[in-house]
């Protein structure tokens, strides 16, 4: 990993990040110890008996030790045998495997939802263990509380409500949401997840309903980042909606009224950044599945003056950068060679124009990061959105889309023109990869897949990026199957592996923005930087890029296994950490001071241990009683 992430550092113009270390190379640095930030402290409490059971951020169910059920009024309220959480995740997961069936509420209701349901009832019961649970089994349930489960959760969550979890911030709010912001009882928030619900997944506005990709962001947030529960806040922004089956629907929960528009739409926005963060200064804030007509606007709007990103335009940017990366290297070329990679995108959505436009500055970087070089990038795109390959004679084309138009006369010499299909620019383009955002179900039909069975290279990328599962462009068996067997393959929902014969794997890597979104979301508290700047994202694609081996990456496996994902994230926040402070963006966090963060980030093992030590762990903590 090291000699990959070395590579792909001295190709960029970001050698100035090995400074400090050559320096003094032959300095020993002294060992230093770090207190964990999350310990196994006494939590005071100020309600006891039922209270507590009702609670889920302190209920422990069965697992009350006999002195603390004396010191806070349970005895009597719960069975006398006390129970490890251990053995309480086994009795869990013994009825999770027996209520999966009964849970269903007949055939139309998914075995996916039905544990969706039942894991939400763990939460809403007892979050230590929810968050135990889902840790332990992270490979298993992450497909349950984010996507592609979580976009079937949207879709029905008007009758899946049950309990109120995260706040929900609306158009008849205006005037009254720097009130409302002190309703919430946490005095700490360190990260915030907001959406208005436009554009869920790719399943399009969902109003209100949209709260439940907020809501399985955050837990990933904890589960892979260790971000504390406590600390996290789903919200939702509801400015109607224009999904007319939703209008008409008389029992959903949202405002039935038609979307906010304009200047009116802005307001609301803005009103909302400035209450969260005149309450909690320092939180982060993750905008998530907003339409791309708002994605980029309010993403610039605030970018340079809040601790915020979007997933969908940089996130998505950042794993499918690390993907392009792997791709090269699973080909057998030299990083430097990515630029001259011919690039197919389909798709010129908020999450489209962002790839582009973060592997331009990629390829500009390894070419020296040059005016000439950002330049010269763009010609290795073509994009293609629903009325085709868009040229410079596309009328009203989206400014975001602008730089990427091919020029008319230089699309005449390959055989194209404006609006020309996406298998007729495959065929004519021969791509190195081709690249699906579009949020179309079966785009990559077997007519383009047979295309680019023309590519000039000889083992072809095939991303079909787009999410829930049914969106996705194809699937991998498609792609082996009419392409052939020496691909590179990656989604953005996770399909099983593909069994070649004669013992040989086609590995259908999902390039999942988990990867990177916790880690950037750490890494910025930790470091206590004021914005998440470019080189900040790019130092966690690069980190992720470098997290594979030589001989994984060859065999065709450019991301690694879900499984890891606390390890991933770990290494992604430090090289996070690592760029604030090379771009003395950092301030420090709680009682570490940004000189002091300075001193730790000389050293990989020291860096990589504070951001570990940092990590929230869901153990049971001691509770004390403390009356108000």
């Amino acid at each position: 990993m090291s000699n990959f992430y070395n590579q792909t550092r001295a190709a960029s113009s970001l050698m100035r990040r090995l400074k400090r270390s050559l320096i003094n190379p032959t300095a020993v640095t002294r060992p230093r110890c770090f207190t964990t930030a999350e310990g196994h402290r006494p939590t005071l409490v100020h309600k006891r008996s039922l209270d507590i059971l009702h609670d889920p951020w302190f209920n422990k169910g069965t697992a009350f030790s006999m002195t603390e059920r004396d010191r806070l009024d349970l005895r009597g309220l719960l069975p006398p045998n006390v129970m490890s959480s251990e053995q309480q995740i086994e009795r869990f997961m013994v009825d999770l495997k027996r209520l999966e069936v009964q849970a269903r509420d007949g055939p139309s209701d998914p075995n996916a939802l039905a544990k969706w349901r039942i894991l939400n009832r763990l939460h809403d019961r007892n979050e230590t263990m929810y968050y135990k649970v889902l840790i332990a089994n992270i490979e298993e349930y992450a497909p349950i509380v984010y996507t592609p489960t979580v976009g079937l959760v949207c879709q029905n969550y008007s009758g899946l409500f049950r309990r109120p979890r995260g706040m929900y911030f609306s158009a008849e709010d205006r005037g009254e949401m720097m009130s409302m912001v002190y309703n919430w009882p946490a005095d700490q928030v360190d990260m915030i997840v907001v959406t208005d619900g436009s554009r869920i997944l790719g399943l399009g506005d969902l109003g209100v309903q949209g709260i439940g990709i907020a809501i399985g962001k955050l837990d990933l947030y904890v589960a892979a980042a260790g971000i504390n529960p406590q600390r996290v806040l789903p919200v939702m922004i509801d400015v109607g909606t224009n999904n007319e089956k939703l209008l008409k629907n008389p029992l959903y929960l949202g405002l039935q009224q038609h979307r906010l528009d304009g200047d009116e739409y802005i307001a609301v926005i803005d009103e909302f950044m400035e209450a969260v963060f005149t309450r909690w200064p320092n939180v982060i804030v993750q905008f998530e599945d907003f339409q791309s007509k708002w994605a980029f606007k309010l993403l610039q709007r605030y970018r340079n003056t809040h601790r915020m990103f979007n997933d969908d335009v940089q996130g998505t940017a950042g794993v499918a950068i690390a993907g392009l990366l792997g791709a090269v290297r699973a080909q057998g070329r030299p990083m430097i060679d990515f630029p001259k990679q011919k690039i197919v995108v389909a798709g010129a959505g908020s999450a489209g124009i962002g790839v582009v436009n973060a592997a331009r500055k990629t390829m500009a970087r390894l070419l020296g990061n040059t005016e000439h070089a950002f330049d010269s990038a763009k010609s290795q795109f073509w994009v293609v959105d629903a009325n085709g390959l868009i040229t410079d004679e596309r009328e009203n084309i989206d400014p975001d889309a602008l730089p990427f138009a091919r020029n008319t006369n230089e699309a005449g010499r390959q055989g194209l023109r404006e609006g020309s299909s996406l298998v007729e620019v495959v065929r004519q383009v021969r791509p190195d990869v081709l690249l699906g955002l579009s949020g179309v179900g079966g785009l990559f039909s077997k007519e383009v897949l047979e295309a680019l069975k023309g590519s000039t290279s000889a083992k072809p990328a095939i991303f079909a990026m787009s999410n829930p599962t049914k969106n996705a462009e194809c699937t991998p068996e498609e792609a082996f199957s009419i392409v052939g067997d020496n691909i590179i393959f990656a989604s953005g929902s996770p399909f099983r592996d593909v069994d070649l014969g004669n013992r040989q794997i086609g590995h259908s890597n999902q390039g999942n923005n988990m990867y990177l979104f916790p880690g950037i979301g750490l890494g910025t508290l930790l470091s206590g930087s004021r914005i998440i700047s470019d080189g900040m994202l790019q130092a966690a694609a690069e980190r992720l890029a470098a997290y594979m081996t030589e001989d994984e990456v060859l065999k065709g496996m450019i991301f690694p296994p879900i499984s890891k994902i606390r390890d991933i994230t770990k290494e992604v926040a430090a090289a996070v950490v690592k760029e604030a402070i090379e771009e003395d963006l950092a301030e420090g966090y709680r009682d570490i001071d940004a000189r002091e963060l300075q001193k730790i980030c000389q050293n990989e093992e020291e860096v990589l241990e504070y951001v570990e030590n940092s990590m929230w762990s869901p153990e049971y903590p001691t509770l004390v009683y403390k009356r108000d």
